[in-house]
């Protein structure tokens, strides 16, 4: 069967602790010179610890405004949102988590080892201790060996692994993805989709993954978020009873189908309502 996680009025995660995020009636309108565009509507969930959460809807459906939420980086107009027990602002102050963006955005003039590092430099790291991380985020995403290297010595893949180590580098147990792997071929999405639940199998991470593709959300995800168009609302949510052990060839079997037919049909709801 597949479950629905809760996607009401937040209260205590399956566990019965209180979930790492958690989002109560949020709305957000942004003013505009031609007028306000309402960006997210009455959006109401829980984010239990060291789950996978992916976001999934039409572009424009407040998919990455909600995640910039959960940053502080955006400010509602309406609701509560909570992340690990703070305001989202006290929480990017207290760097509870780490922001993974479309694009790699690493510094060209810096090495992949110092751009890694730069998190930790302007957190005050001693330069031994940055070292350290920097060895032991690299190995953790294949790129051991790299650290010497300019970003433009590297493949597209490499450099967006190169962006997860940064985000990685000083240990927020969040981990925000703003669709990482949007612009790569499908071959390299594959294998990155394979090393990054690789990745939060070893970590524990909770993550927040914004996605457009139907196969990259079910493969995944513990919980695939479906919204709407804008004003940006939550369609379903949905629980996966995928095991957590996933090689590729998953997609092909019923389970699978039937979430992605279910993300499909949540999608097409969305565009009915």
């Amino acid at each position: 069967m597949i479950e629905d996680l809760k996607a009401e009025v937040p209260g205590q995660a399956r566990d019965g602790a209180a979930p790492v995020i958690q989002a109560s009636h949020l709305d957000l309108t942004f003013q505009t010179a031609d007028g306000p565009v309402h960006a997210l509507k009455d959006v109401s969930l829980d984010i239990p610890k060291g789950a996978f959460v992916s976001f999934i809807g039409p572009s424009g459906c407040g998919k990455t405004t909600f995640l910039r939420c959960i940053a502080g980086l955006e400010h509602l107009t309406g609701g509560i949102l909570s992340v690990n027990g703070m305001t989202p602002d006290a929480a990017r102050r207290a760097r509870a988590y780490g922001y993974v963006f479309q694009a790699a955005g690493l510094y060209p003039w810096r090495t992949i080892g110092r751009n890694v590092a730069l998190p930790l430099e302007i957190m005050g790291y001693s330069r031994a201790e940055r070292a350290d991380r920097v060895a032991r985020v690299l190995e953790l995403v294949d790129l051991a060996g790299f650290e010497n290297r300019f970003p433009w010595q590297l493949s597209g893949g490499m450099q967006q692994r190169a962006s997860i180590a940064r985000a990685l580098a000083f240990d927020a147990d969040i981990l925000l993805m703003d669709e990482p792997f949007g612009a790569l071929d499908e071959i390299v999405r594959d294998r990155l989709n394979e090393e990054l639940l690789r990745l939060w199998d070893k970590t524990h991470k909770t993550i927040a993954f914004v996605t457009h593709s139907i196969p990259e959300a079910v493969y995944l995800s513990t919980h695939i978020v479906v919204m709407s168009p804008r004003p940006g609302r939550i369609t379903d949510v949905i629980e996966s009873p995928l095991p957590k052990d996933r090689p590729l060839d998953i997609r092909d079997t019923p389970d699978f189908i039937a979430i992605a037919h279910r993300v499909r049909e949540g999608l097409r709801a969305g565009y009915q309502e």
